[in-house]
């Protein structure tokens, strides 16, 4: 059986000084590509309204997820509060944009991950991660330090920087991002982040680096590599040709990637007519041959609702 990355690093020593590198960053925030540059250490907020603590909406076992993730007990999610993208058409509008949960430290984040593994679940799967990753790190030595062992899920929207991803090598063994938009133009509508393809390209590829493909035991589970997902979204607006052609041709023909059928309108997307509709069984087929025929073989294409566990 094989060990989660992280524990190579605690036990040498090193894993302290990956958290102290990331808390440096929120002094002159630039966890993410936004760079907001305020003092999260001091309690200002950025584009991400989050401070020197961390917020969770809730923890609990996920079967909603992949299967490879799932398995017979379920994904160990942990909801984080708010986002560093937030989508006009959230699915998790209430805990992304209204900021639902409460405050944490990072000794009850220990806890949450700690009873997850007791309660059987197959990894940690850290949901919106990407703007609290120095109080995920920060937490993680606790957990470590009281037994947990179990694979680390980085669960995000995929506006990543690279430098804080490279703090997460050797730590996180299964990352799964989004690749929402090819265009800038549409990223900017809807998540006021035009340089969200760029910034998605350049992280994919740095997660592909540090874990390779996905890698799946014998036993259907899940234990290191990237799971891509892409949502597919009405009248072609998420470019997913573009895309799936980019995953086979600069990342891998391997890659697993799950295309999803489950947009709908969520949040303020209702006031928008590019995307205040569902998806049509044919806007999903044609994504789906889209990545066939960009040569990819490993394709999640069941619908899959994302369901909120509560503490």
């Amino acid at each position: 059986m094989s060990q989660p990355a992280y524990l190579d690093l605690y036990r040498t020593g090193r894993f302290q000084d990956r958290v102290k590198k990331a808390l440096d960053l929120m002094a002159a925030c630039r966890i993410c590509p936004r760079r907001c540059g305020v003092n999260r250490l001091n309690g200002e907020t950025g584009y991400c309204r989050t401070g020197r603590q961390a917020r969770v909406a809730s923890y609990n076992a996920h079967f909603g997820e992949e299967a490879p993730l799932v398995g017979r007990n379920g994904s160990g999610t942990i909801f984080f509060s708010s986002c560093n993208l937030l989508c006009s058409f959230c699915q998790n509008y209430e805990i992304s944009h209204l900021n639902e949960g409460v405050e944490v430290q990072p000794d009850q984040i220990a806890g949450m991950m700690l009873q997850l593994m007791e309660r059987g679940c197959h990894n940690i799967n850290l949901v919106t991660p990407t703007h609290v990753t120095p109080q995920i790190l920060e937490a993680l030595e606790i957990a470590i330090g009281q037994g947990l062992a179990i694979p680390l899920v980085y669960n995000s929207g995929g506006y990543e920087s690279v430098g804080t991803l490279d703090l997460l090598e050797g730590i996180v063994d299964i990352y799964m991002p989004d690749f929402k938009f090819w265009d800038g133009s549409w990223a900017e509508r809807f998540c006021h982040a035009p340089d969200y393809p760029d910034a998605a390209r350049a992280a994919i590829r740095e997660m592909h680096r540090q874990v390779g493909d996905l890698e799946i035991n014998s036993d259907g589970i899940a234990i290191r590599g990237l799971l891509v997902r892409h949502l597919v979204m009405p009248n072609g607006i998420a470019g997913t040709e573009e895309i799936m052609n980019f995953l086979a041709r600069d990342i891998s023909p391997d890659t697993y990637v799950n295309v999803m059928d489950q947009y709908r309108p969520c949040g303020q997307a209702g006031q928008d007519p590019a995307i205040n509709r569902r998806l049509t069984a044919q806007e999903y087929r044609e994504a789906v041959a889209a990545a066939k025929n960009a040569g990819l073989h490993r394709l999640d294409e069941r619908e899959r609702p994302r369901i909120i566990f509560g503490f």
